[in-house]
Order: structure tokens, then C-alpha cells, then sequence
């Protein structure tokens, strides 16, 4: 029989995407206020490889991945995508959103978005949330999926995530 037990805490990281950088630093001081500080921030990143947020956005969307310092329970994914969501509406204009915020977890295992659109590979873990696996560690690097989104599978977006796993793994030494 299995014995059941809590898992490593996570890191919490958002994904933060928009066409002008004041929102999105406006937003990073309610996530921090939310879960404390920022450890880990990208560089402002241009997002091009899809124009499913044309509509909504318009063009020259940029994004900013953030990693917060505190390691978080592995199920507050319901609701980290709750707060997400509700701050995406709080930047709405006529409807539509003036950012779009993604929620994650990183672990030594693996890259886990929340999102509340379902799709054959996504776990539902309620309130409309549901887990979307998008990079696995394994031979030493995250790898894609069949499924996982052109810019998450960039090399130079593999780099990042592997840099803050190296990150996170000594993180993970603080509250062990």
C-alpha cells in the first residue's frame, strides 16, 4: 500500500503578459503584496508566437515570467489562478483584459501551469482550474511535451526554467 504524504513545497511563478510595461509592474506589487517578494524575474520578452490574444490585446504583447522567494503548498494552484483571474479583471477596459496573468508551479520534477481552459492532457482540480503538465525534467533539463507552448519550448526559454530549478533546488535547502 501507498503511503501518502505532502510533496516538496513549490515555487509560485507567474507568467505575466500585456502590451505595456507599467501594467505589469502594477500587477507585480499586488502579487507581491499577495505572496511576498520576487526572487526570480526574466527580461521583458516580446510575444509573437501565436495571435490568439490579437483580438483581445492588439499587437506588441510582451511578457515577464516572475518566480516569488517563499515556496508555496503544491496545491495552491486553484488559488493562485483564482487571484490571477480576478486581477485580470480588475485590468479590464469595455471588457477586455489589459493583461493576462498565468500562474505556475516549478519543481524538481516539473513545470505545471494553471488555466482555466480544459484540452485531453489537463487535470481539472476544481473551482475551473486545471493543471496543464508543461515541461518535464528529465536527462538532466526540462523537457517539452507534445502539447506545451512554442515559447515555453524555446531553447532559450529551457535555459531559464533550468537556471531557476538550480535556484529553487537551493531554495529548497532553506526549509528543509
Amino acid at each position: 500500500m501507498s503511503q501518502l504524504k505532502t510533496p516538496l513545497p513549490a515555487m509560485l511563478i507567474y507568467s505575466l503578459m500585456a502590451r505595456h510595461e507599467s501594467i505589469i509592474e502594477e500587477v507585480l506589487g499586488l502579487l507581491q503584496a499577495r505572496y511576498g517578494r520576487i526572487a526570480l524575474k526574466s527580461g521583458i520578452l516580446p510575444f509573437s508566437h501565436t495571435d490568439y490574444y490579437q483580438e483581445e490585446f492588439g499587437p506588441g504583447l510582451i511578457r515577464l515570467f516572475v518566480g516569488l522567494d517563499e515556496l508555496v503548498p503544491q496545491d495552491i494552484l486553484v488559488q493562485a489562478k483564482l487571484f490571477a483571474v480576478e486581477l485580470e479583471r480588475r485590468f479590464s477596459l469595455s471588457e477586455k483584459r489589459l493583461i493576462n496573468i498565468d500562474p505556475g508551479l516549478l519543481t524538481l520534477e516539473r513545470l505545471v501551469l494553471a488555466t482555466g481552459k480544459n484540452f485531453t492532457h489537463r487535470i481539472y482540480l476544481g473551482q475551473g482550474v486545471f493543471a496543464d503538465l508543461t515541461l518535464i525534467f528529465q536527462g538532466g533539463s526540462y523537457q517539452p511535451l507534445a502539447w506545451t507552448f512554442p515559447d515555453y519550448r524555446e531553447r532559450s526559454s529551457i535555459e531559464m526554467w533550468n537556471t531557476w530549478r538550480s535556484i529553487y533546488k537551493k531554495m529548497l535547502n532553506r526549509v528543509q
